[in-house]
Order: C-alpha cells, then sequence, then structure tokens
C-alpha cells in the first residue's frame, strides 16, 4: 500500500512538473492534453487528481513556491557564496513569477483564495530571501540593510509587463538590481 502512494505521489509530482513547464511555455492557458502528454499520462488522470483547471493552476503554484523555498538553504549549502546563491534563489524566483503569470485572470473570481494563495507565498518564500539575504550581509557581500520584502517586491516589480513587451528584458534589470546589492566600497 505505501508503495502505491509512494507512486502516486511520484505521478502527482511529474504531472505538476508538466504543468509548471507548460505554464511557462503557454500561459495558464497551455491544453491539458499538452500537459497530459508532457507527463505521459493520459487528460483522465490530470481531471482525476485536478477536478478544474483553477484547481490545477493553485497546485502549480503551491509545488513551484514549495520549489523555490526548499532551493534556498540548498543554495547556500552548495553555493560558491552566500551572494552567488542569492543570486540563484532569485534566479529561481524569477522563473516562479513567470510561472505565476495569469494566476489572478484564472482565480478573478475568487478574491478570498487569491488572497490566501498570497499570503501562504509570503510565508514560504520571505524567510528563505531574508535568510540569503542574512548570510550575504554576514559575509560581507551585500550591505546589511535589506528587507526581504522589498527586495522580492523590487525583482517583482521589475517583471510586471516582460512578458508582453518584447523589447523590456526583465532579466537583465533584475540582474542589474543583484548587482545593486553588493556592498559599496
Amino acid at each position: 500500500m505505501a508503495s502505491k502512494r509512494k507512486d502516486a505521489r511520484r505521478n502527482k509530482e511529474t504531472l505538476l512538473e508538466a504543468a509548471a513547464a507548460a505554464v511557462v511555455a503557454s500561459g495558464v492557458e497551455a491544453p491539458v492534453r499538452d500537459i497530459a502528454a508532457e507527463a505521459g499520462v493520459g487528460v483522465g488522470t490530470i481531471y482525476r487528481h485536478f477536478p478544474t483547471r483553477a484547481d490545477l493552476i493553485i497546485a502549480v503554484y503551491r509545488h513551484q513556491v514549495e520549489a523555490c523555498a526548499e532551493a534556498g538553504p540548498q543554495l547556500l549549502e552548495s553555493g560558491a557564496s552566500p551572494y552567488a546563491a542569492l543570486g540563484e534563489w532569485i534566479d529561481l524566483f524569477v522563473n516562479f513569477l513567470v510561472t505565476k503569470h495569469g494566476l489572478a485572470s484564472v482565480l478573478h473570481s475568487d478574491e478570498a483564495g487569491f488572497d490566501t494563495l498570497h499570503a501562504y507565498f509570503l510565508d514560504r518564500l520571505v524567510p528563505v530571501c531574508a535568510q540569503l539575504l542574512a548570510a550575504a550581509a554576514e559575509s560581507g557581500e551585500i550591505r546589511a540593510d535589506l528587507e526581504a520584502y522589498e527586495v522580492m517586491r523590487g525583482v517583482g516589480n521589475l517583471c510586471i509587463g516582460a512578458e508582453s513587451d518584447e523589447r523590456y528584458d526583465a532579466r537583465r534589470l533584475v540582474g542589474v538590481l543583484v548587482a545593486g546589492l553588493r556592498r559599496p566600497e
């Protein structure tokens, strides 16, 4: 029985990975049949796990939040420096923000549900960003007067509208922001 549950969890993870990739590539309106094909399952399997598109999008959102949250400590442990780990984590955060694009329109009729997801997002990711900022500040690589929320908000604001303007390179500007975190010499 435990093996069956483990397989079901692994299948759900595979579905969420495929759905996240499809959402990044095609937005929240990515066809379910494309997600199913990418995951190597039938469309019915997706609907068995996620009865509505909103259920699927919410699960992708939560999955991406968890992946981003779990990456922070791993990057700190394996990174060349705390500043390098912070930069890598911010890259993952930008990827998450791209995945998240369009979520509000899917949930527009459920303001309370969207507020709950936003609170979850903040509760999981602000402490991770704070840990990375503190480690980089402690190592002397960045200034020590930065708040995680303001850095995340700044990154988020730089990403707004990037998908609709091919002349705007949000990643380049986020790179400028990350470089600007460096401690003045």
